[in-house]
Order: structure tokens, then sequence, then C-alpha cells
């Protein structure tokens, strides 16, 4: 059932009805790429995606899988380099009638007060004042801000000014309402009183849209929320690794059986390997343009190797996140950097240490950065700044050298995190020195 909100404007008509089932969004082998230094850099590759009228889908994936830009291509606010987004069976050509987005950090006009923020879009498509007004207050009624129509932005708590958020995506009736990380921001209780309160409306039908296009890092919040969830892999560019039907009826038990198997399978396909083969094409990751170097520091894959090695060696993945009150965010970095390291490897749900993992996490001090320098000086970063200063001792190389062969390969973002990691874990392994200061590398003094 549709909220009963001002009639929109006679330029805007309303859509035809949909069936339960029927296709609303539609995207075909879409990719998308941004110019880089030496070329175009993919960001996603063959995304086929389809949302039905009925229901929540969830795009769940770790950071640099392309879930956001996936969204915004969706939304029609930024066109695909290849393939298309139909929506109601019409290829896009701009921002998408449909749809309307929730965003992580609110984007609220700070000058207005909670009614106009809500109003801007019934505006911006010519609606009169005095019935977006009345739209508004309804959205704002709905929401649960009644009472607070004339405040503003910063006297509102976050879990409020998300609401403010909700409310102005609502209020246009839109077909699909997407969501990038809207709870990420807030914190944890106010994050579950709000999912909650949202599926309370999604089905008690009061909820005046279609379907729902969720993204989130978080294992969890997907199979809560999700009739589907979407997993994207990030290696090297974002595609589609596996859907995953939820069919849990609502509301739904996280301490059920059929609850963890879930979480656990979306955890073996998230930190899995790939499916199929990797095409010949694709670069090995054991050179600078292959996968990029997990952001992940020394103290903290140091830190996860000796709790795995508390826990004799061995630990499935979604209980020790459980345990340590961790998204698969905050998680698979380390772990990505401990099987970059050949200190632990993936098996299933489980991850187990090497017995250089082992080694590693049992050292003393001393030990263990040789044993660590040991295993980094193979990582090709890492390496490559090594070698570019072996020959000439009291030679110096600038970061921007380096920066320029990732940009080659990688955004500005990307290069910097990597040159970050690397700059990170070869100072701890002895390999050089870096003046901060003038951005320069040199060779560590002999002890």
């Amino acid at each position: 059932m549709r909220l009963p909100f001002t009639r929109r404007p006679a330029a805007a008509p309303a859509p035809a009805p949909v069936s339960e089932g029927e296709s609303l969004l539609e995207a075909v082998g879409l990719t998308k790429s941004y110019a880089g230094a030496d070329g175009e850099l993919p960001v996603l590759s063959g995304i086929d995606l389809t949302v039905r009228s009925g229901e929540i889908v969830a795009l769940l994936g770790r950071s640099g899988s392309g879930k956001s830009t996936l969204l915004r291509c969706l939304a029609g606010l930024i066109p695909p380099s290849s393939g298309s987004v139909s929506y109601r069976g019409a290829p896009l050509t701009g921002a998408n009638p449909g749809t309307a987005l929730v965003f992580q950090n609110f984007a609220l006009l700070p000058w207005l007060t909670v009614r106009q923020n809500v109003e801007v879009g019934l505006e911006a498509q010519g609606v009169p004042p005095r019935e977006r007004a009345r739209a508004a207050d309804q959205a704002i009624d709905l929401i649960g801000l009644a009472g607070f129509e004339s405040a503003y932005p910063k006297e509102l708590s976050g879990g409020m000014r998300q609401r403010v958020g909700f409310a102005r995506a609502l209020v246009v009736e839109p077909d699909v309402l997407m969501m990038d990380e809207p709870f990420s921001a807030l914190d944890v209780l106010t994050a579950e009183n709000l999912r909650g309160e949202l599926l309370e409306l999604w089905e008690s039908g009061q909820f005046p849209t279609r379907a729902v296009v969720l993204v989130t890092h978080n294992i969890e919040e997907a199979v809560l929320m999700a009739d589907r969830v979407v997993v994207l892999g990030s290696r090297p560019y974002g595609t589609i690794r596996e859907t995953v039907e939820v069919g849990l009826e609502r509301p739904r038990d996280r301490d059920s059986e059929e609850f963890d198997a879930l979480v656990d399978e979306v955890y073996r396909i998230m930190t899995g390997r790939p499916l199929a083969p990797r095409p010949a094409t694709r670069p090995d990751r054991r050179t600078v343009a292959g996968t990029p170097l997990p952001h992940a520091s020394v103290d903290g894959l140091s830190g996860l190797a000796e709790t795995l090695a508390h826990r004799d060696g061995r630990c499935d993945l979604a209980d020790l996140a459980d345990e340590l009150a961790l998204d698969i965010d905050d998680l698979l970095p380390q772990v990505d950097a401990l099987d970059l390291l050949g200190f632990a490897e993936i098996h299933g749900d489980d991850l187990l240490l090497t017995d250089a993992g082992t080694a590693f996490a049992g050292a003393d001090v001393q030990d263990s950065r040789a044993i660590f320098a040991d295993a980094v000086v193979e990582v090709p970063l890492v390496k490559l700044i090594a070698n570019s200063l072996h020959g000439h001792p009291d030679a110096t190389v600038r970061a921007g050298f380096f920066r320029d062969l990732l940009a080659h390969h990688y955004t500005s973002e990307q290069a910097d995190r990597q040159l970050e990691t690397a700059t990170d874990w070869g100072r701890y392994a002895g390999l050089f020195a870096y003046d901060a200061a003038r951005q320069e590398y040199r060779l560590e003094p002999p002890a």
C-alpha cells in the first residue's frame, strides 16, 4: 500500500502499477572505468543485475568492490562506460526518475529546517508549497520525527538526521529506495533501532516504495534486511561473485541456526577464492600491477596472528568477527595481509595459521621482525622500493616516483594507501628508512 502523499504534479505523472516480482531496474553488461594516468582504471566489469518489485536487495562487498559506484549507476547519477541500465524497460539517459537515494553522511542542508529539507525533492518536481508541506509532514510523521518539523540539522542527533534523510527520500514516493551504507555513521544502538523500524514499515505495507537496494559491508545487516544478497568481488575490479537468496521469514532471529548458516555462507563467499580460474590477461598478484596491497598495519596483522595462535592456530572467521565486534571491512584487510605474507590460509569458513605464521606470532620482537622481513621482501611494492635503493648506499628515492608508477594501474587514493602500507611494512622490517617531511626513502643504516 502506498501512503496518500500529495498527488504528483501533472509534469510528473504517477508511473503505471507493477505486479509483485516485476522488473523495475535492470543492468546488463554494465562496466565502469575512470580515466587514469595510463588509460582507463576499471571499477566494475560485466554486471548483470535485476531489481524486482517487492524485494530488498543488498549489495555487499569489501571496500573497493564498486558497490557504491554500482548504486549510482542504477540511480542514473553516473553513466556506465559500457552496457546499459534500464528503468521499467526504458534505457536510462540521465537521473533515474524512479529512485531516491539515502546517503551515509546524511547530506542535509544545514540552513534549512527539517520540513524544508524533506521538501527539497518535491520542490524540484514543481509541487506547490501547500501540497509539499502537507506531504512532508506525512513523511516526517511516518519516519518518527513529528514535533521536529521546524528544527535545524545542528539540533538533531545522528539518528534523527538520518531519519530526515529517509523522509526526504520517501516523500517523493520512489519506485526504488536506494541506501548507501545508511547506518554506518550511527552508533550501534541507534543503527539497530532504525533498521528495525524501517523493516517494520516495509512489512506493514506503509512503505511508499516498491523495492529497496541497500549498499552495505556488514554481513549480518545484509542477511537481516535483504531478500537477496549480491556479493561483489574486487580482484582486480568489481564483479558479482555470487547471489545468495535469504528466504527467511521476518522478523528474523539472529540466534537461529538458519541465520548463522547464511552468515557463514556469505563469509565463505566473500573470503574465498574466485570460483572461476583467473583469466590469463589478469595481472599476477606478485607484481606491482596485481592485487592491491591490503591496508593493514603491522600491529593489526600481528594482533590477528597472535589471536589465532591463542586459538590453536585456527578460527572460524564469522565467530572471530563476532568475538572482536568487527565488521567485515575491519577484519578482512588483516586476513588478506596474513595470506599475502604466507602467514595464514583460508580453508572454507576458517582462517588457519601456517608454520611461518605460528613462528611469527610466537617470536620475540627481534625474531618477529626478522621473520616478517623474510616474508615482506617478496611483496612486489616493498621489493621495488628496496631494490631501487640497493647499490646506492647514499642514494634517496622520492615517494612520488613510486606513486607515479602505481598511478598507471590504480586511482590516486588506492596508490596512496598502497604506498602507505608498503612504507609501514618495509620500515618495520628494516629494509629502508623514510623521511616523511622530505617524502624520501633511503637505506636503513646497519644496526
